[in-house]
C-alpha cells in the first residue's frame, strides 16, 4: 500500500524513498527555457552553489545581502507579471463540450474547445452584450461559443457570427468591432492549456517570441505519471514556499507521507537537519541542491526536481563485444506549477512521471491517487490559510523581519522571498485588479471542501464521485425491497433459506451503502484533519 501513495511535495515518491533510501545523487533538468536553442538536458547550467542561510551572519555577510536586496533595477529588470505564460487547466480535465471557466491573475477567462480549428481557446469571460458570463454558456451546433443570455455566437477568432436579435435585413451589427470578445493567446504544451494574460495585439504572436516552460517528460512516452489540480484558499506566494520546504513533511504530513529514516530520531515524526545548498537568484528564478535532489524554480510558477537512481553499468555479454551495456537508469521528477488566482487564492497542477513501476497506473485509478493528494494538501491547509492571514496583518515585504528562519532547511523559502522582493517589490503585481486584502476566511467545513476545489474539476473524480452515489442509491434500493419482498410474501411461498438469504442481504447492503456514504463524503467533500490525535 505505500508504493500506491502519492509523492511528497519535497521528497521522492514513496515507491522511491521504500526500496531506494540512498539514491544515486545523477541528476539532469529536462526543462527547456522559452526560446532556447540549447538541448533539454542542458539548460541549467551548474551554477556556483552557496548555501543561504536566514539566521544572523558575520557583519559583513549581512551587508552584501542588504545591498542585493536593495539594489535599484531598471525598469526592464523587474518581474513583469503579465507577460508571462500562465497555466489553466491539464486537458485531460477539459471537457470539449462545455466552456469552462477560470481566473488567473485576476483575470476572468474563459476556456473552450473550437472544433472548427481543432484547438482550446481562451476568451475574456464577458460578452460584450450585457456582460454576461461566457463561461456559463454552450457549444451550438455550428462549434461557436454561445452566451445563454441572449444568444449570441462567436467563432474561436472572438467574432460575433450571430445576434438572433438583429433583423437579417438590417445593418450587420455582429461585425461591429465591439461585438466581437476579447482573445488571449494560449497553446497547449506537456498537456496543459496554457495562455498570455493580455489581449493587446502586439502580443497576438508572442508564441513563435516567448513559449512556456517545457518539461520533456510529460511528453516522453517512457514516462507514467498521473496529472493533478486543486483550488486552493491561500495565497500563491504561501503556496510556492510551502512546495519548497522539505522540513514540514514528518510534521504537517505525519503517517500520510513517510521519509527516510534520520541516521539518529531526535523525536517521535523523524525530523532531522537538513542541508540546502542556492545557487545564484536572478531574475529566472534559481536552482537548489538537497539531500534528495536538485531543484529548479522558473518564475512565475514552475517548480520542480528530479531524482536519477540506479544506473550503473554492468558487466555486458558477449554480444556487446566487451563493452559495458548502460543499464537505464530509474528517474522520478516531481513538478508543481502554482497559478496566481487572486489574493488569497491560488491554484495547483501537479505531476510526477517516472520511468518505472509503469504497472501501478494500469492498475489503480487517477482518482485513487488523487485521494492521497487532497489528504495531503488538506493535512496543512488550515495551517497555511491562518499563516497567510497573520502575515498579511503586518506587511508581507517584511518577510524576513516578521520570520524566523535560523537553519538550513528554509533556504530554498528564503530565497524566493529574496527573489520577489528584488524583483517584484516583495509581492505580486496584480494591477488595478486587485488591492492587497484578503477574502475574509470561511467556515472550516468550506474552506477544506474537496468538491468545488478538485472533484468538479477533474474529469476522474467527478466519474467516481456519481459512479458511487449511483451505486450507494442502489444499495438502498435493495435494501428495501428485499426487506418488502420479505414481509409481503406468505409464508411457504419461498423456503426458509431464500427468506434468510433475502435479510442477510438486505442487512449487508444497507450497511455497505452506510459506510459507502461516509467513504464519498471524507473522500470527495470534507475531511477534517486533527493533528493532536495522530
Amino acid at each position: 500500500m505505500e508504493a500506491l501513495r502519492a509523492p511528497s511535495p519535497v521528497s521522492p515518491p514513496p515507491l522511491l524513498r521504500s526500496r531506494f533510501l540512498k539514491p544515486t545523487s545523477t541528476l539532469s533538468f529536462p526543462l527547456t527555457k522559452p526560446n532556447s536553442h540549447l538541448p533539454p538536458l542542458t539548460q541549467f547550467k551548474k551554477p556556483n552553489f552557496k548555501t543561504f542561510t536566514a539566521i544572523s551572519p558575520p557583519l559583513q555577510e549581512t551587508e552584501t545581502l542588504d545591498e542585493d536586496e536593495t539594489e535599484t533595477l531598471d525598469a526592464d529588470e523587474k518581474f513583469d507579471w503579465f507577460s508571462q505564460w500562465y497555466a489553466l487547466m491539464p486537458v485531460c480535465d477539459l471537457d470539449k463540450r462545455a466552456p469552462h471557466g477560470k481566473k488567473v491573475m485576476g483575470l476572468d477567462v474563459v476556456v473552450w474547445w473550437d472544433k472548427n480549428e481543432n484547438a482550446w481557446k481562451v476568451f475574456d469571460d464577458m460578452c460584450p452584450h450585457r456582460l454576461a458570463p461566457l463561461s456559463e454558456g454552450r457549444i451550438d451546433q455550428w462549434g461557436r461559443l454561445q452566451c445563454v443570455y441572449h444568444g449570441w455566437c462567436f467563432s474561436g477568432s472572438g467574432d460575433c457570427k450571430f445576434i438572433p436579435q438583429a433583423p437579417p435585413d438590417g445593418p450587420p451589427v455582429h461585425t461591429f468591432q465591439k461585438a466581437c470578445v476579447a482573445v488571449y493567446p494560449s497553446t497547449v504544451q506537456n498537456g496543459i492549456v496554457w495562455f498570455w494574460p493580455s489581449t493587446d495585439p502586439q502580443f497576438k504572436d508572442i508564441l513563435t517570441k516567448k513559449k512556456p516552460p517545457y518539461i520533456p517528460a510529460l511528453d516522453d512516452p517512457s514516462f507514467t505519471f498521473q496529472m493533478f489540480n486543486r483550488d486552493i484558499p491561500y495565497g500563491y506566494e504561501i503556496l510556492i514556499e510551502n512546495l519548497m520546504d522539505p522540513a514540514h513533511v514528518p510534521y504537517a504530513h505525519y503517517k500520510i507521507m513517510s521519509m527516510p529514516p534520520p541516521s539518529v530520531k531526535l523525536d517521535r515524526e523523524g525530523g532531522r537537519p537538513l542541508e540546502i545548498n542556492v545557487g545564484k537568484i536572478d531574475k529566472d528564478g534559481f536552482t537548489a541542491k538537497q539531500q534528495n535532489g536538485e531543484w529548479a524554480f522558473v518564475p512565475p510558477c514552475l517548480f520542480h526536481g528530479s531524482i536519477t537512481i540506479g544506473g550503473k553499468p554492468n558487466e555486458s555479454d558477449g554480444s556487446t563485444q566487451g563493452k559495458l551495456a548502460q543499464k537505464p537508469p530509474r528517474q522520478a521528477l516531481l513538478i508543481f506549477i502554482c497559478i496566481p488566482v487572486s489574493p488569497g487564492n491560488s491554484r495547483l497542477i501537479f505531476a510526477s512521471p517516472r520511468n518505472f513501476a509503469g504497472w501501478i497506473d494500469l492498475f489503480v485509478s487517477r482518482w485513487i491517487f488523487h485521494i492521497n493528494q487532497n489528504l495531503i494538501i488538506d493535512s496543512d491547509l488550515y495551517l497555511l490559510h491562518v499563516e497567510e492571514k497573520k502575515m498579511m496583518e503586518s506587511d508581507p515585504r517584511d518577510w524576513q523581519k516578521l520570520c524566523f528562519v535560523p537553519t538550513k532547511a528554509d533556504a530554498n523559502v528564503v530565497a524566493f522571498r529574496k527573489w520577489i522582493k528584488k524583483y517584484s517589490d516583495g509581492q505580486i503585481n496584480w494591477g488595478n485588479n486587485f488591492d492587497r486584502s484578503l477574502p475574509p476566511s470561511p467556515p472550516r467545513e468550506q474552506l477544506m471542501d474537496r468538491y468545488w476545489s478538485h472533484v468538479v474539476n477533474c474529469s476522474s473524480c467527478n466519474a467516481a464521485y456519481k459512479s458511487l452515489n449511483a451505486l450507494e442509491v442502489s444499495l438502498q434500493v435493495f435494501s428495501v425491497a428485499s426487506v418488502a419482498i420479505v414481509a409481503a410474501t406468505k409464508q411457504g411461498m419461498i423456503s426458509v433459506a431464500a427468506r434468510n438469504t433475502l435479510v442477510v442481504a438486505a442487512v449487508l447492503c444497507f450497511v455497505g451503502s452506510k459506510w459507502l456514504s461516509h467513504f464519498i463524503h471524507k473522500n470527495f467533500r470534507y475531511h477534517d484533519f486533527n493533528h493532536a490525535f495522530r
